[in-house]
């Protein structure tokens, strides 16, 4: 009786001589592939100036199993990849081809991230620099102009309100000024309060003011904001008084012990699709953060 033969298994990594024998690798597609990572390990290892000796020393292959690996004939068994990706200086998708969600650089793009770590530390402060003007340049380039105002938290009464003294604060709000010329003029944004000033203005509507001094003094027949007493109000400059637009509210005289102060000249209704989108406003915002340092 013939004893029978034990088969052949051919090795594809580890420190055994493979030189000469033929490939393990009978699938097509997978010799394919194997060829397509042979060329890369070859690729890698050349633009690292290194001979296939330096690299099966840092992984401990012999200089065969790394010549068999670069021509396609075995495939480097998934125990020592990590070990050969460090040594080519590479990661798991560069090796094997794939794209990664992790590593998006192209090779200019990580050729200066190597530049950038071989110069000193005063000039990287310098390049920072220069990176973030021209990050600010793109993000200008592509944002639509925006004003901040205060939106004074005190409204202006269009009737008769009790009220609180005036003050010249509140909280920001960012306008577009291509959408309203009259943008570009105020200096501050008044909520209205009540109906003595329609159908011109109507409660809730926001009112754009222009701040006196600043602009000229009101003439006869304007419309204005101004403070008497401890109350805010809009209404129109007469000679006789103070007016409103709705016939139900006599006009408001006073004499001259009165306290009467003209806040500034109303230049308008702020229409709603003038006010920046929090996006926009949260941008100006990051854009600006050093002006008021």
């Amino acid at each position: 009786m013939k004893q029978r033969k034990k088969p052949i298994i051919s090795v594809s990594q580890g420190g055994k001589d493979n030189a000469g024998k033929k490939s393990n690798i009978s699938d097509p597609a997978h010799r394919k592939d194997a060829h397509a990572v042979g060329g890369r390990i070859k690729y890698y290892r050349e633009r690292l100036k290194l001979d296939q000796k330096v690299i099966a020393e840092k992984i401990g292959v012999t200089s065969n199993a790394i010549s068999n690996w670069e021509n396609g004939r075995t495939r480097p068994d998934f125990s020592v990849v990590p070990k050969l990706c460090e040594a080519l200086g590479i990661t798991l998708y560069e090796l094997y081809g794939i794209d990664s969600k992790q590593d998006t650089y192209t090779a200019k793009e990580k050729s200066m991230v190597e530049r950038y770590r071989g110069l000193s530390h005063p000039h990287q402060l310098a390049m920072d620099s220069l990176l973030s003007s021209l990050e600010t340049a793109e993000t200008v380039g592509s944002f639509p102009e925006i004003i901040k105002l205060t939106l004074c938290d005190k409204g202006l009464a269009a009737g008769f309100d009790g009220g609180a003294e005036f003050e010249d604060n509140g909280t920001p709000i960012y306008l577009y000024p291509n959408t309203n010329t009259a943008i570009r003029q105020a200096d501050l944004v008044f909520p209205v309060n009540g109906d003595s000033m329609e159908p011109e203005y109507h409660d809730g509507d926001l009112v754009l003011v222009e701040k006196y001094p600043g602009c000229p003094e009101l003439q006869y027949g304007e419309v204005g904001a101004f403070m008497i007493g401890n109350s805010t109000y809009i209404k129109i400059y007469e000679e006789d008084g103070l007016e409103s637009f709705n016939d139900k509210y006599d006009t408001m005289t006073f004499s001259e012990y009165d306290n009467i102060t003209l806040i500034g000249r109303v230049l308008g209704i702020l229409e709603p699709a003038s006010i920046a989108s929090k996006r926009d406003a949260e941008r100006y915002e990051t854009m600006h953060e050093d002006d008021e340092e």
